[in-house]
């Protein structure tokens, strides 16, 4: 296996993490935001309201999206595991 091979294994499966992390990264952003605009012009500062609002939007981004979710990691495990013969040969 050459360092390109690594190289593309690597960058491939740091892609793959971050396109599985953003939809809920970005949901739990946009609430902790919405969240804290809220808390500042009501001056209610409770710990509480920021994480059963990020939890709910975040159990609602993996309904939605966790089928595609699970779909592009089968496909990257796949595609790497029909990759080996072609690493192991060269």
């Amino acid at each position: 296996m050459s360092d390109g091979q690594v190289l593309e294994i690597v960058t491939n499966a740091m892609l793959l993490a971050s396109k599985l992390a953003g939809p809920l990264l970005i949901t739990a952003l946009a609430l902790g935001v919405l969240i804290s605009l809220i808390q500042t012009v009501t001056q209610i500062q409770e710990m509480t309201l920021t994480f059963v609002p990020k939890a709910v939007g975040m159990m609602i981004v993996l309904v939605v999206a966790g089928n595609w979710m699970l779909g592009e990691a089968t496909a990257f495990t796949r595609q790497l595991w029909s990759a080996i013969p072609g690493y192991a040969g060269g």
